[in-house]
């Protein structure tokens, strides 16, 4: 189970924005701004986004990895799958590969996927048998 990831951004306002558009769908919102004087010394600020009381998802200053990585959202529904690829598409992201089954992993494999504003690699996934 994962418990939280920390994504280094070239621009965090511009990043910030449209993983507010890109994840509302999904019923994920920011939730929290952290303040990075209160760790310990060198601790980045962070801007933290959940769903369902948890913080899990997490964006500070820096450069990106590369190669770049692959975060899987879950959706609760095809539809959800088909809104978070349109709301991400209008708020810049570039088509990776659109919403369809992904017939190789499973039939009842529902996803989506789309390059952020720094090239991380998003998937918008749903599976029936997940729920």
């Amino acid at each position: 189970m994962l418990d939280h990831i920390i994504l280094p951004v070239t621009d965090l306002e511009r990043s910030i924005a449209f993983y507010k558009a890109a994840l509302a769908p999904l019923g994920i919102t920011k939730k929290h701004d952290y303040d990075g004087k209160d760790g310990p010394a060198g601790h980045p600020d962070l801007k933290g986004f959940g769903a369902n009381g948890k913080l899990f998802f997490w964006l500070k200053e820096g450069s990106p990895y590369r190669p770049t990585l692959r975060i899987g959202f879950v959706a609760s529904s095809k539809e959800e799958v088909d809104a978070a690829y349109a709301a991400a598409m209008a708020a810049g992201a570039t088509d990776e590969d659109p919403p369809s089954a992904k017939l190789h992993y499973d039939p009842r494999y529902y996803a989506a996927n789309v390059l952020d504003p720094d090239g991380y690699s998003l998937e918008f996934v749903y599976k029936s048998w997940q729920h």
